[in-house]
């Protein structure tokens, strides 16, 4: 199994990030290589459709607003893993209530790549996406 994980302080309070991203229907409202999200299941399952084309379908797996955390498993997508499963978390900074520190990881098993191409991979994604949310919440 591989995992990774990315952070990023985002100059806004948790409340408020949180806010943005909380939503598992949200991505297109912060995340630009995803356009499009369509929910179904009462909002448990999410079709994201990214800049080129592509579908990823994903179920979430666990809701936490008051911790500001959901976890979420791919069930389709054309990554070369499997057995993903990933948590986004807003955090309160101690001592900074106007920033927050979010971060985004994930385990999954890698399928035909090594554990560090699947990892490098997924921080990639990650890391990328926190820097489109810091430039929206700064716009």
């Amino acid at each position: 199994m591989a995992t990774t994980t990315a952070s990023l302080d985002i100059p806004q309070s948790p409340d408020r990030v949180w806010q943005l991203i909380g939503g598992f229907g949200s991505l297109p409202d912060w995340l630009p290589y995803i356009p499009e999200s369509e929910l179904s299941e009462g909002g448990r399952v999410r079709r994201l459709t990214n800049q080129d084309g592509g579908v990823i379908v994903e179920r979430l797996q666990a809701f936490d607003h008051d911790v500001r955390s959901y976890s979420y498993a791919i069930e389709q997508a054309p990554f070369p893993v499997a057995g993903y499963l990933s948590t986004l978390r807003v955090h309160a900074v101690p001592g900074r209530p106007d920033v927050s520190r979010v971060e985004w990881s994930g385990t999954f098993t890698p399928v035909g790549v090594s554990d560090t191409d699947a990892e490098e991979l997924f921080h990639g994604i990650y890391a990328d996406g926190l820097a489109a949310l810091l430039k929206t919440v700064s716009a």
